[in-house]
C-alpha cells in the first residue's frame, strides 16, 4: 500500500509540474509513475517498481525530445530594438570611451552610444548603429574613416 501511496504522489507532482511550466520538462516522469505505479498494484518489488519508472521516462525522453524538438519554434526572439540596426543616428553628446561619454539620437529616443571602432566621434555627426547590446547602440561614423586617411597622409 505504501508503494501505492509513493507512485501516486509522484505521478501528481510530476503532473502538476507539467501543467505548471507547460515546458514538456516532467511529463515523462508522470508516465514512469503510472507504469511504476502499475507494477505495484501487482505488488511486484520496490527494484522492480524503481526500474519500470526509470526505463519508461528515459525510453519517452529519449524518444520523444528530438522528435518535439523538430516542430518548436525557434527560440531566438528579437526585440525591437534590432530593427534599429543600419539606420542612421545623431550624436548629442561626443562618443568617447576614454571618457565614458557617448549618446545618440535614433528616431526621437536618446540612446548610450560606444564607437564601434573605439574613435571619438563629436556632437551633430551622424553615425550608422552596427549592433544592438541592451540598452547600448555600437555605432560607426564613416566620415571618421576618411578623417583618419587625410590625417595620415
Amino acid at each position: 500500500m505504501g508503494y501505492l501511496i509513493f507512485w501516486g504522489v509522484v505521478f501528481v507532482v510530476a503532473l502538476i509540474a507539467e501543467l505548471a511550466s507547460m515546458q514538456l520538462v516532467s511529463i515523462w516522469f508522470a508516465v514512469g509513475a503510472a507504469g511504476a505505479f502499475g507494477a505495484a498494484m501487482v505488488h511486484w518489488g520496490f527494484a522492480a517498481q524503481l526500474l519500470i519508472f526509470v526505463l519508461i521516462s528515459v525510453v519517452l525522453l529519449l524518444i520523444t525530445r528530438p522528435l518535439l524538438a523538430k516542430f518548436r519554434v525557434g527560440r531566438e526572439l528579437r526585440s525591437n530594438a534590432d530593427l534599429n540596426i543600419g539606420e542612421q543616428a545623431v550624436v548629442i553628446e561626443t562618443v568617447d570611451a576614454a571618457h565614458g561619454t557617448g549618446r545618440v539620437r535614433l528616431k526621437g529616443v536618446d540612446w548610450m552610444a560606444v564607437s564601434e571602432t573605439g574613435s571619438v566621434i563629436p556632437v551633430n555627426t551622424v553615425v550608422t548603429v552596427m549592433r544592438v547590446e541592451g540598452s547600448k547602440l555600437f555605432v560607426y561614423d564613416a566620415g571618421s574613416d576618411e578623417n583618419s586617411a587625410v590625417r595620415e597622409t
